[in-house]
C-alpha cells in the first residue's frame, strides 16, 4: 500500500488505518468517524491538496462497492462534505459519474446524498456545472421531480436542478435543459415554498431574452403556473417568479405579454404593489408593467383597465428610491407610446404633478425622466394640435413651480438633463409666458 499522507491535526493514526484497511467492517466504521470529524471542522479544513487527493480517491473507491450499501452510504456523505470546497478534485478523481450512477439506480437516502453532491459540485463554478452536465446528471436528476417522491428528496432536486441552470455562460439550452422545462412546468404546480422557490430560480436563469425562448416558454405551458405563483404567500417564492416573467415580457413579442396579461398577472401585480412587499419584488413588478408601457397601445389600456396608474403614481410620490425610479419608467413609458385619449388619463391621474415634484430629486436619472415625460405630453398636445389642452398643461407644470425647476435645471453640469430642460423651455416657452 503506498505511504499516505499523515494528517496535520486531530486526525489520529488508527483512523488513517482504518480506512486504508482491508477489512470492510473496520473500512465502515473509520469511514463515519472521518465523516463527523470533516462535520466538527467545517471552518478548518485540516488536509492539504496532496491529503484531499489521497482521501478523495480512496472515498470514490468505497463508493463503486455495490456489494456494500453501508460503505457505500458512509462514502457518499464524506464526498458530500469534500464536495463545498474541493470541486476540482472530485472531478479529476471520477466522483461525478459515481455520483451520477447512485442517482439513476439507486433509491432512499444514497440517492439523496448522490443529488445533494451533484448540486454541490454544479455551485462551485460554471465548469464544474458543465462538467456534472456533461456526465449525463439531468436527466436522473429530473426523475427525481415527480409527485410520488418525498418533501426532502424534492426539495434537494428542485435546489439541484436550480444550480444546473445558473452561472454564466449559460449551459446550452437546446441541446442540454429543454427537457427540464417540462417537468418545471409540472413542479410549479406543487405546494412547497422550497420547492416552488428554486424552481422559479432555475426557470429565471434558463431564460435567456430571446424570443425564441419565450416562445418555448410558452409552448411548455409555464406561464400560467409562474403568473399564479405572483399570489403565493412567500417572498422566497414570489420575488423568482416575478424576475422571470420580469424578463420574458421584456423581449420584444407582443404575443409573449399578451398571454402574460390573460393568464390574469395584472390583477395580481397590482396586489404586490400595494400589499407590504420587499424592494425586489416591487420594483420586479414596476418593471413589469414598464415592459407593457413600453409597448403597443392596446397593452397599455390593459394597464389602464387594470386600473395600475394610481398606484404607480402613488409608488412614484411616495416609495423608496429604487421603486420610485422603475414606478416613474412605467409612467414616461405610457406618456411616449399611449394613444393622445391614453395620455390625457395619465395627465388626470396626476402624472404632470408627480413630474414636476420630481424634478427637484437628487438622482439625475429621475431628473432626466421627468423631463422626457413632460416633453412627450407636451409633444402628444401639439401632435393633435390640442392648444386647449397644451395650454392647460402648460398651466399646471407652471402651478407645480415646474418651470422654475426646469429653468433651475438648465444651471445643471450634466450635457442631458441641461439639453432636455432647454427643449422644453425653448420649444414651449411662448406659452409658459402667456
Amino acid at each position: 500500500m503506498s505511504r499516505i499522507p499523515k494528517a496535520k491535526t486531530e486526525v489520529v493514526e488508527d483512523m488513517i488505518d482504518g480506512l486504508f484497511s482491508d477489512n470492510p467492517s473496520r473500512q465502515l466504521k473509520y469511514a463515519t468517524k472521518f465523516n463527523a470529524f470533516l462535520s466538527s471542522h467545517e471552518e478548518n479544513f485540516p488536509f492539504d491538496e496532496i491529503e484531499v487527493s489521497v482521501f478523495v480517491a480512496r472515498f470514490v473507491e468505497f463508493c463503486k462497492k455495490n456489494d456494500k450499501t453501508e460503505l457505500q452510504s458512509a462514502a457518499a456523505s464524506v464526498l458530500i462534505n469534500m464536495s463545498k470546497r474541493n470541486t476540482k478534485v472530485l472531478i479529476d478523481h471520477g466522483a461525478v459519474p459515481i455520483f451520477v450512477h447512485l442517482l439513476r439506480f439507486e433509491t432512499g437516502y444514497l440517492q439523496f446524498q448522490a443529488t445533494w453532491a451533484l448540486g454541490n459540485v454544479a455551485s462551485a463554478s460554471t465548469q464544474s456545472r458543465d462538467d456534472v452536465l456533461r456526465c449525463g446528471a439531468l436527466i436522473p436528476l429530473l426523475a427525481q421531480l415527480h409527485v410520488n417522491n418525498n418533501i426532502m428528496m424534492l426539495r434537494i432536486a428542485a435546489w439541484t436542478l436550480s444550480t444546473f441552470c445558473c452561472g454564466q455562460p449559460r449551459p446550452p439550452f437546446h441541446q442540454e435543459m429543454k427537457p427540464a422545462l417540462a417537468v418545471l412546468g409540472q413542479v410549479l404546480r406543487f405546494n412547497d415554498k422550497e420547492v416552488l422557490s428554486h424552481a422559479c430560480t432555475a426557470l429565471y436563469y434558463l431564460f435567456d431574452g430571446s424570443r425564441e425562448t419565450s416562445q418555448i416558454f410558452i409552448a411548455a405551458g409555464l406561464v400560467p403556473g409562474l403568473v399564479q405563483l405572483l399570489g403565493y404567500g412567500s417572498p422566497a417564492v414570489i420575488e423568482p417568479a416575478i424576475r422571470t416573467i420580469r424578463n420574458l415580457t421584456n423581449v420584444d413579442d407582443q404575443q409573449t405579454k399578451i398571454v402574460v396579461i390573460n393568464c390574469g398577472a395584472l390583477r395580481l401585480i397590482a396586489n404586490l404593489l400595494t400589499q407590504n412587499h420587499q424592494i425586489d419584488i416591487k420594483r420586479g413588478a414596476c418593471s413589469t408593467i414598464s415592459n407593457f408601457t413600453a409597448g403597443t397601445k392596446e397593452l397599455i389600456q390593459s394597464v389602464i383597465d387594470a386600473h395600475l396608474i394610481p398606484i404607480l403614481v402613488n409608488l412614484a410620490q411616495n416609495a423608496e428610491l429604487g421603486i420610485k425610479e422603475t414606478a416613474l419608467c412605467a409612467i414616461v413609458n405610457a406618456t411616449l407610446r399611449g394613444s393622445y385619449a391614453q395620455i390625457k388619463y395619465l395627465v388626470k391621474q396626476g402624472c404632470i404633478q408627480t413630474l414636476c415634484d420630481l424634478l427637484i430629486c437628487q438622482d439625475r436619472r429621475i431628473i432626466s425622466v421627468c423631463l422626457d415625460g413632460l416633453e412627450n405630453i407636451l409633444n402628444a398636445a401639439e401632435a393633435e394640435k390640442m392648444i386647449e389642452d397644451m395650454q392647460s398643461y402648460c398651466q399646471l407644470i407652471q402651478d407645480e413651480d415646474g418651470i422654475k425647476k426646469i429653468q433651475k435645471l438648465v444651471q445643471i453640469v450634466s450635457y442631458e438633463i441641461n439639453r432636455k430642460a432647454s427643449k422644453i423651455l425653448q420649444t414651449y416657452g411662448m406659452i409658459y409666458k402667456g
